[in-house]
């Protein structure tokens, strides 16, 4: 960041303590206690009709956009419905009000009462009655500018569109590109429709411990803590295999886990040190038996969400349609890279990565090899859902 834009930051950083405190010596609190709320921006202006009487309504939002006009002036209004601009006239909320809100900036959360109507220009919008600041935001937002090229055209710039500042900085990566709110809406629908689907074949939902004195269940590092009291060391589950097992043993017929696990090693896209798994375990069934269970459960919970039994995933459209296609692994690396593995040792194994340019490492055995080639070489061409078989013993 540049010197100079750093300097404007403090200075609109400044001058917002500054507002702060007039509205505080003015006798305004800040930072209100509640707020009677019975309309959304969404439903405002989706379920406005011209013929309709007037609608009285009490909503609140985040300031997002803010146009002063003198006696009068426009906002638009975010909440998690969307936006809703609202008028607000000196003379309707009176002097006092209005100074207030000549003190507000964008970020800034406020809740409005007034009726419905449609502007001159077309837009549904809230002509406001009564104006109550709920609370100033001391930061301002990194609003995108807009501004006209030489043909007419808009531009916008200095989006907020840097995906790892999004990710460090989630608020306000849900302010302002509002969009991202419906990754979280189709999160929680999914866990809902897998606990509904489970539910509804007898399953039950269990929780077993974070902290293990003996972690397992899958090959990986885990994180390592200490409980005091006892005075022993204790891990981070990576996986939930074990403590599920445990409860089929003692007699329950199925039993299942959405959980957080966490493996303490690398990271990338696709990777994180901590996520979200869900384990399920059936007595008297085969692994067979289990991905019949799977495809069905991936097809129902997309129909749910999605509406549809395709989902699109960047430039692909992904039909979980069943039965997804089975494939060992021996198979797949054939299909894909042209070289039949079965009954190769070591070094035919390792003949086979050179020719395919995988990088192995001097204490990689058979099993480590193949599943290398097939990391590398494989699995960013199986697109549509596949079921591979046939692991290697030995990892």
């Amino acid at each position: 960041m540049q010197n100079g834009h750093t300097e404007d930051l403090n200075d609109l950083m400044r001058r917002r303590r500054e507002e702060y405190n007039e509205l505080r010596e003015s006798g305004i609190e800040p930072y209100a206690y509640e707020f009677p709320v019975d309309a959304e921006a969404g439903e405002i202006v989706d379920s406005f009709k011209d013929d309709d009487e007037p609608r009285d309504v009490s909503f609140a939002g985040r300031i997002m956009t803010i146009r002063r006009m003198g006696k009068a002036s426009f906002a638009h209004l975010q909440d998690h419905t969307g936006r809703c601009q609202v008028y607000v006239k000196r003379d309707e909320i009176g002097e006092d009000n209005y100074k207030m809100f000549k003190l507000l900036d964008i970020g800034d959360l406020v809740g409005v009462k007034g009726y419905v109507f449609r502007t001159r220009t077309g837009e549904v919008s809230v002509h406001v009655k009564e104006l109550q600041l709920l609370a100033k935001s001391l930061r301002p937002l990194p609003v995108p500018k807009e501004k006209t090229d030489e043909d007419g055209n808009k531009v916008v710039y200095d989006q907020f569109v840097d995906k790892e500042l999004r990710y460090r900085k989630r608020p306000l990566d849900l302010i302002l590109n509002p969009d991202v709110k419906d990754v979280f809406v189709k999160r929680s629908h999914l866990i809902r429709t897998m606990r509904q689907y489970l539910d509804g074949r007898g399953y039950l939902e269990v929780e077993t411990p974070v902290l293990q004195p003996l972690y397992g269940g899958a090959a990986a590092r885990p994180f390592v803590t200490h409980h005091n009291a006892l005075d022993m060391k204790l891990y981070l589950r990576i996986a939930d295999e074990l403590y599920l097992k445990r409860l089929i043993v003692g007699g329950f017929h199925g039993v299942y886990e959405i959980s957080k696990d966490f493996r303490n090693e690398g990271m990338d896209r696709s990777h994180n040190p901590e996520f979200t798994m869900m384990e399920l375990y059936v007595a008297y069934k085969d692994y067979r038996w289990m991905m019949e269970l799977v495809e069905e459960m991936l097809f129902t919970i997309n129909r749910a969400v999605n509406n549809s039994s395709t989902a699109r995933v960047g430039e692909h459209d992904i039909d979980f349609t069943p039965p997804f296609k089975r494939l060992s692994m021996f198979d797949a690396i054939r299909e894909h890279t042209g070289e039949d593995l079965r009954g190769k040792d070591e070094a035919g194994l390792r003949d086979a990565a050179s020719r395919l340019h995988v990088e192995l490492e001097d204490s990689d055995g058979p099993g480590k090899i193949i599943d290398e080639i097939f990391s590398e070489r494989v699995e960013d061409k199986l697109i549509q859902p596949t079921f591979i078989t046939d692991y290697p013993l030995e990892l």
